[in-house]
């Protein structure tokens, strides 16, 4: 077999991703698939790091507009971050993967605080790490975090998990005359406003060259495939 085209990759969930077919929350089954396609991907050696969402249990923008303070439904979406994060690692060691949750706000009784050093050394460890609380920062989303944290631990790539097969010219979901782009660049993205990751993220990418690798997360194997370096979903690219 060959061996994976990455050795340290970044992948970014959204909370909806553990939601399965109900309106909230998480669904065991479908968190149990997930561990199961994240265990089959560190057992090929390579190092990986998730960041997380909280969209199943709480949107802050979503609050916002209905009122609520835009910082304080911010910081509400971060704990339902810390949620998803223990619930998806509780689920991976059930594969007899080891893992650490790390969060960007501190609450030392269930997660290790975000000590990027400490991240990078769980990694060479071979633990899977889970990233929680998004940046510690109310205006940023976990698709900003998902950017940063790639930075910051050197991933070669962020694995950007969907529910469609890639990126389109417009949504598939709604306009069923949307094409697939199997390659853009980070600079289409912003200026088609294309629905990767948002402006921020995608900036952040663009300005470190970090490359994009847009996948269907409920396709069992794709993320073995898209590890491997094999042609699945869209590639955003410099």
């Amino acid at each position: 077999m060959a061996p994976p085209k990455y050795q340290r990759v970044l992948l970014k969930l959204s909370g909806e991703a553990l939601m399965g077919a109900q309106s909230s929350g998480i669904d065991s089954a479908i968190a149990e698939e997930i561990a199961q396609d994240i265990a089959d991907v560190q057992k090929l050696g390579v190092q990986l790091a998730i960041v997380i969402g909280g969209g199943n249990i709480f949107r802050g923008l979503a609050a916002s507009a209905r009122g609520m303070d835009r910082a304080t439904a911010d910081y509400m979406g971060m704990l339902a971050t810390v949620i998803n994060a223990l619930a998806l690692s509780d689920a991976i060691e059930r594969y007899d993967v080891p893992t650490r949750v790390l969060t960007a706000i501190e609450m030392r009784q269930v997660a290790e605080p975000f000590i990027r050093r400490r991240a990078v050394r769980h990694l060479e460890k071979g633990r899977v790490v889970v990233f929680g609380a998004g940046t510690g920062n109310p205006y940023f989303s976990t698709d900003t975090a998902a950017a940063l944290r790639a930075m910051e631990i050197k991933a070669e790539v962020i694995l950007k998990a969907t529910k469609v097969d890639g990126v389109f010219t417009a949504d598939p979901v709604l306009d069923p005359t949307a094409t697939r782009l199997d390659t853009v660049s980070h600079l289409q993205v912003l200026e088609q406003q294309l629905k990767v990751m948002d402006s921020t993220a995608i900036s952040l990418c663009m300005d470190n060259k970090l490359p994009i690798v847009v996948f269907n997360l409920r396709t069992a194997g794709n993320l073995r495939r898209a590890v491997l370096g094999e042609t699945v979903g869209s590639l955003v690219t410099a």
